[in-house]
């Protein structure tokens, strides 16, 4: 063998020893990444449970031409219904609706760490003062007002992260939508009861329907 060739088989030797090194640290990463997965797959992460247990309605008044005002404070539960996984609620942001239109700003809730099987009960304010309605929206308001009782979602917007182990997931988008039958005007309904001389708190204990 020659010189030339000596030198020629080292520069191939050079050559191949950062492609051996890149390939060794994808494989690598690979590899962790298929053990998260194969653990995310055997924890199998249940989304929470929500249950919306009560709203004391402090004000729902309609004003000339269309405006309304509101004013409730709402019982909210959450359980983490995973025995390996906690979960990280980042931002919660809970408003209210009344046939598809906000009518309350946003309340933002704290953040809340929840671990294995626990419960997070959180019963904030949701109102808005004198927000203008859709002209039909404000018939629809006055017949329920006329029937004595009215349908309003509390939703909560947000975000969550899991916890397996000292591994963190990134942010996951949490949507929960609580449907709730109040009273207006005073009215009585089902299992309530008088708060006060101008509130009504409605006993509701209603299941959420949960995305993430």
């Amino acid at each position: 063998m020659t010189a030339k060739d000596c030198g020629h088989h080292e520069d191939e030797e050079g050559h191949k020893l950062p492609r051996r090194l890149f390939a060794a640290v994808i494989g690598f990463i690979i590899l962790i990444l298929f053990i998260i997965l194969l653990i995310w797959l055997i924890l199998r992460p249940t989304k929470p449970h929500f249950i919306l247990q009560d709203a004391t309605v402090y004000a729902f008044n309609v004003s000339t031409p269309s405006f309304l005002t509101t004013n409730i404070q709402i019982t909210v539960a959450s359980r983490n219904p995973n025995a390996k996984i906690g979960i990280y609620y980042d931002k919660l942001d809970v408003y209210a609706t009344y046939r598809g239109q906000q009518i309350t700003l946003p309340t933002l809730l704290p953040p809340t760490y929840q671990g294995h099987k626990d419960v997070a009960i959180w019963s904030p304010f949701v109102y808005g003062n004198s927000v203008p309605v859709a002209p039909y929206l404000g018939n629809a308001l006055s017949q329920d007002q006329m029937v004595g009782t009215v349908l309003l979602n509390i939703k909560i917007d947000g975000r969550v992260r899991w916890k397996v182990g000292s591994f963190i997931s990134g942010r996951y988008h949490l949507y929960v939508n609580c449907p709730a039958y109040v009273g207006v005007g005073g009215k009585i309904i089902g299992n309530s009861v008088s708060v006060g001389s101008s509130a009504i708190k409605y006993q509701l204990v209603q299941n959420c329907h949960v995305d993430v």
